[in-house]
């Protein structure tokens, strides 16, 4: 095999048209009733049950600095891994919709530009091309804070021994 080539799970949020390695997913959920949770960030919407296990979900939106979600036919929530100080974390990212895994070749990859976009540079992976289009590769791992995962995994774990 001469070139490794990178699945990417591709995302809606408004407009744009984001992507997650497909590495970093584990499922697409419908959207389903996500209980608030006192005290947590204004990004992290409450938690989901998946299958008897809390989960906490985010309005990636928020952290991007857009509007909240608004939920529609199409709302759905990506069930994500996300490595935090070396531990397996595993939240909700909500999105507009969800399109196709695709395929973008790591040379149809390009660094993330330094302006023009509402999101942090160093959240984002890279561009990619796919025809004239372009996808904002995200690095699940460096959207959300260590603070945030640790107000996470405590809104999880309290609603864990709750349950």
């Amino acid at each position: 095999m001469s070139e490794s080539t990178n699945q990417y799970l591709t995302f809606t949020l408004g407009d744009e048209v984001f992507a997650l390695d497909i590495a970093s997913v584990r499922e697409v959920l419908e959207y389903t009733t996500i209980t608030k949770v006192p005290r947590t960030p204004e990004a992290i919407r409450g938690v989901i049950n998946l299958r008897g296990r809390a989960v906490p979900v985010v309005d990636v939106r928020l952290k991007f600095g857009m509007p909240e979600t608004q939920r529609t036919v199409n709302t759905c929530i990506i069930i994500v891994e996300v490595s935090l100080g070396g531990e397996e974390t595993v939240l909700g990212a909500l999105a507009d919709s969800v399109k196709e895994v695709m395929d973008i070749e790591p040379k149809d990859i390009e660094p993330a530009p330094r302006m023009g976009t509402s999101i942090r540079a160093d959240f984002i992976q890279g561009i990619g091309k796919q025809g004239d289009d372009f996808i904002i590769l995200l690095d699940i791992d460096r959207v959300f804070t260590e603070d945030e995962l640790s107000v996470v995994e405590a809104v999880a774990e309290d609603s864990q021994s709750a349950a």
